[in-house]
């Protein structure tokens, strides 16, 4: 810090930045991001690359500054206009996310294919999904396969993560389910949580590895412990189901609240069931009503279902044969069977709707082919394992 200071007393440049870089990082002084700011500002004043692209992140996450997307941007613009590949990708990143600006993936298109040109493999990824998506570009999978490619042999996480979904889906690629594991693995030795959310499916499902609860549950553990609701949904089913680990409904009921609060709608559903059957926690049919509400107003048909009984025998909230039969109502047209059942018993007893029979008969020949198509499926899973 005393030679830089020392030579950026002298006008240089290249000092003002490493200087920057000392306060920034607290290499040899405090850290300190606002004289961090100072110093980059004097070299990107200047023209140096490297600090106006230091300078874009600062006013964009608000180190050491107000956060400014305008000011942000401007630094990126005039080091991605010197051909920094890194400067070109987070410009390319504001069109796409339309950050400070009006979204515009065709800019953003152009901004990632000049860095990917570079070789940059966040830039690599982010292309790739702009040809998955149709962003900006016609849609290609193949294009954004082989970017997809480019970025993960890079060691990008992000991009490994996708390939493996590839794979995955790939099902006229041999072993394609062992390359999905494959890549998967790399991300998710990352810490990517969507990877590791994934490798775990594959340990449960054993799809390209052989069938381990144990090790799913690690897998899911880790995505879940950072915050990815759909693992943190599953990681409540493997404690509810002893599945892995132990049966431990308290801690099933904990991680399906982590998931539900997330909005997850199979999550605030299965709370529901706990509060309902006080399985983890004390048993509590208002509370389990709320749940369920939340779950059938996304749609969920098993906790309209539950919602409809609930309302029919008025537990956690007033007695009300009309709701119920609403509710039913809902679930029976998303083809659940166990609603088609209670509302052919409604129509048959004019329970909270006018008796008819007519629709008694239908609800029930619904519920019966349900239950028939069921066996039949199952008949076929049977009949496939054993060939």
């Amino acid at each position: 810090v005393e030679y830089f200071t020392k030579a950026a007393e002298q006008t240089n440049i290249v000092s003002y930045h490493h200087l920057g870089d000392c306060y920034y990082n607290g290499y040899g002084v405090e850290q300190d991001y606002a004289k961090a700011v100072e110093w980059y500002h004097k070299s990107a004043e200047q023209g140096m690359l490297v600090s106006q692209r230091n300078l874009g992140h600062c006013y964009e996450y608000g180190e050491g500054v107000e956060q400014d997307y305008t000011v942000s941007m401007e630094w990126y613009q005039k080091s991605a206009e010197q051909g920094d590949a890194e400067s070109q990708y987070c410009l390319g990143n504001y069109y796409y996310k339309g950050k400070g600006i009006d979204q515009d993936y065709v800019k953003a298109v152009e901004w990632f294919t000049k860095s990917a040109d570079l070789e940059y493999a966040d830039a690599q990824n982010a292309l790739g999904l702009c040809y998955y998506y149709g962003h900006g570009v016609e849609k290609d999978h193949d294009k954004a396969y082989k970017l997809f490619t480019k970025a993960a042999e890079q060691g990008n996480a992000e991009a490994q993560n996708t390939l493996g979904t590839f794979y995955y889906n790939a099902l006229n690629v041999e072993n394609h389910y062992e390359l999905a594991v494959e890549w998967y693995t790399k991300s998710a030795l990352q810490g990517n949580f969507d990877a590791q959310y994934n490798l775990g499916g594959c340990y449960y499902d054993g799809k390209g590895v052989e069938k381990d609860y144990v090790v799913a549950v690690e897998w899911y553990t880790k995505s879940a412990e950072q915050n990815y609701d759909l693992a943190q949904y599953k990681l409540g089913t493997c404690y509810y189901d002893g599945l892995g680990v132990e049966q431990d409904y308290v801690t099933a009921a904990e991680w399906f609240a982590k998931a539900a609060n997330q909005n997850h709608v199979k999550a605030q559903y299965e709370l529901g069931n706990c509060y309902f059957e006080g399985k983890g926690v004390e048993q509590n049919y208002t509370t389990a009503v709320e749940w369920y509400i939340k779950a059938a107003e996304q749609g969920n048909s098993d906790a309209q279902n539950m919602l409809g009984y609930c309302y029919y025998e008025g537990l956690g909230i007033e007695r009300n044969f009309t709701k119920a039969a609403d509710w039913y109502s809902k679930a029976a047209a998303a083809g659940n069977a166990g609603a088609q059942y209670n509302l052919g018993k409604y129509y048959f007893q004019g329970v909270g709707v006018q008796r008819d029979y007519r629709k008694a008969v239908e609800a029930a020949l619904k519920d019966a082919n349900m239950k028939y198509a069921k066996i039949e499926e199952d008949g076929r899973s049977a009949y496939n394992l054993s060939m």
